[in-house]
C-alpha cells in the first residue's frame, strides 16, 4: 500500500467517481481506508435519506481498497502525536488525527482535501488528489 484516503477523499469519490476513477485505476492495489474513516463513512450513510443507495457505494469502495485497522500501534501512535501537539497548543479533531497516526504507523502518504486538519502533524505526508497537480502539497505522489 502507498495511500490512506481520507473521508473527504472517498466522500467524493462516491458522489463523482470520474473525477477520481484514474487515481483509483493508476494506484489500484496501492490504496487503503482506515477503520475510522470507514466508520465515518458508515455514519454518513445512515444518517442521510438515501442511506441504502449509500451503503452500497461503501460497499463498492470497500473492494476497490484496503481495510488499515486502527490497533494498538495506533492508539500509541494517536497518544504521542497527541500530547506533542497539545504541548506546542495545537489541537487536531481527533478522527481526523486517528487517521494520520493509522497512515503514520502503515507508512503510508494521506490524501485529503483537508490539508488544513493535518499539516500540524510531524512526519505525516500528505497529498490532495482533488487539486489540480500542478499545485503542490508537502508531499509528491511516487508511482
Amino acid at each position: 500500500m502507498t495511500f490512506l484516503l481520507d473521508t473527504d477523499i472517498c466522500s467524493a469519490h462516491m458522489r463523482r467517481p470520474s473525477t477520481l476513477a484514474h487515481r483509483f485505476i493508476l494506484y489500484t492495489g496501492r490504496i487503503a481506508i482506515s477503520t475510522i474513516t470507514l466508520a465515518e463513512l458508515f455514519a454518513g450513510a445512515y444518517k442521510h435519506s438515501q442511506s441504502d443507495r449509500l451503503l452500497g457505494l461503501i460497499a463498492d469502495l470497500m473492494q476497490e481498497v484496503e481495510i488499515v485497522d486502527f490497533d494498538s500501534a495506533c492508539a500509541h501512535e494517536f497518544g504521542k502525536v497527541r500530547g506533542t501537539l497539545l504541548q506546542q497548543g495545537l489541537a487536531v479533531p481527533t478522527a481526523d488525527l486517528m487517521i494520520a497516526s493509522a497512515a503514520l504507523v502503515h507508512n503510508l502518504t494521506l490524501v485529503t482535501h483537508n490539508t488544513a486538519d493535518f499539516r500540524n502533524v510531524p512526519g505525516l505526508r500528505l497529498v490532495d488528489w482533488l487539486k489540480p497537480r500542478n499545485e503542490v502539497c508537502n508531499a509528491e505522489e511516487k508511482v
